[in-house]
């Protein structure tokens, strides 16, 4: 039998031929990243093990970008605790104020195709963009690996999602994750992996594609999955060896469930309240006052997400009475973003910019909502109390479906606004 890329990964990590889903196996990081909320916790559990040093400095990635800059008291001890662990155990890969972790790690380019990654953050799993296995772990596991450089995991089962075609004009990958989760339910994909392919996918960006890594998660997914190519080389700067080059799905490989779209199908979408798989079509809502749009985020504030929403804004204003935060996923975001021209284009429009980081996705450094507030976000999740207070509504979109609607005012479809 055949395996999946998820398969292929795990096998390679352990030195194994093949590897089957429901193996208990342990592997060897290539890379590990931490971010500022967990560090505090992290810290105390590393010290509390008894480890004297961490297993190879030059594997960890310490990124702060939930909590940048400070926005409640607190946060200041998780930058003390995080610098002091640094420096003491001799990490040199730090960044303070650079973006959002999730961006940076393969922007930076600490994953490459085929490596084995974890992070204290849910949404890790962004990473199966370029090809690797990449999940989100608690600060316990996270502590466990500091001091021996090794983790057990079960190998997960398998969903094929093939994508066909060429996605609609005012259609984006988000819309594309969206539609998908709502299919499989918030649980559907529970501890197993999404392996996409066909020739839709072939066709999007790798930007496009760590939106829908990103958002795996929301389906309940342990990892994502993305075969390398071309475009995968090109954005992590390296030639494909051998191995990279063929993680492929086989034809043969025991997928518990294969699912096909037709690209040409697929619709502008949202999360409605509080649910991540409660999708409706957005011309199932038009008309909806809205009070605020955030264009950001580990899931859609890459350059081109933030030049698509500029596109739709050219020329227009934002509607009175509603906000928009723009908030680039980079430095390097933000600075491209700039040099293009995307930037002056949606400030002239009334965005309002801010540095680059988490932000109004996690609820910090400003923006919050108050009870009977409506946001149209670009973000991953729609929690209750998310962005504010329990009775704040949150939409998610598309950048393109979000810039329309801060132009209307209301919820619309990208041109009707």
């Amino acid at each position: 039998m055949g395996q999946t890329v998820v398969e292929k990964i795990i096998a390679h990590n352990i030195g194994a031929d093949t590897v089957k889903p429901g193996d208990i196996v342990t592997v060897s990081p290539d890379r590990v990243m931490l971010d500022d909320i967990m560090m505090p916790f992290i810290a105390d559990k590393f010290h509390e093990m008894g480890f004297s040093r961490v297993w190879d400095p030059d594997k960890v990635v310490l990124i702060y970008d939930h909590l940048v800059p400070a926005s409640q008291q607190d946060d200041t001890r998780h930058y003390r605790v995080g610098d002091e662990f640094a420096e003491k155990y001799g990490l040199v890969h730090v960044h303070r104020s650079d973006g959002i972790c999730h961006q940076l790690m393969t922007e930076a380019g600490y994953v490459k195709p085929g490596n084995v990654v974890f992070g204290t953050d849910s949404h890790t799993t962004t990473y199966g963009c370029v090809g690797a296995f990449s999940t989100g772990i608690g600060y316990t596991e996270m502590a466990a690996i500091l001091g021996t450089g090794t983790l057990w995991i079960k190998v997960p089962e398998t969903i094929r999602i093939v994508i066909n075609g060429v996605l609609p004009e005012n259609v984006m990958s988000k819309d594309v994750i969206l539609r998908i989760i709502g299919d499989l339910g918030a649980d559907g994909a529970t501890y197993r992996a999404l392996e996409f392919t066909g020739s839709g996918v072939e066709h999007m960006t790798v930007a496009s594609r760590m939106a829908m890594a990103n958002m795996a998660i929301e389906a309940g997914a342990k990892c994502a999955a993305f075969s390398p190519d071309e475009k995968t080389a090109e954005y992590c700067e390296i030639s494909l060896d051998g191995f990279q080059a063929g993680l492929k799905g086989d034809e043969d490989a025991g997928y518990i469930r294969t699912i096909t779209y037709q690209a040409e199908e697929f619709r502008p979408v949202m999360a409605c309240p509080s649910q991540v798989d409660k999708i409706r079509e957005v011309s199932e809502l038009e008309g909806m006052e809205i009070d605020q749009v955030f264009i950001g985020s580990c899931t859609n504030g890459r350059l081109e997400d933030l030049q698509a929403a500029a596109k739709v804004l050219e020329g227009k204003k934002v509607a009175p009475f509603v906000k928009l935060i723009v908030t680039p996923a980079s430095r390097k975001v933000y600075e491209e973003a700039l040099a293009c021209g995307a930037l002056k284009t949606l400030v002239e429009a009334g965005a309002i910019l801010t540095h680059p980081g988490c932000g109004l996705c996690c609820g910090r450094t400003g923006g919050i909502l108050c009870d009977g507030e409506r946001v149209v976000a670009t973000n991953n999740r729609n929690f209750l109390g998310r962005m504010g207070t329990a009775k704040t509504e949150i939409y998610l979109a598309s950048p393109i479906t979000a810039a329309a609607c801060a132009a209307a005012g209301k919820i619309v479809c990208c041109g009707n606004e």
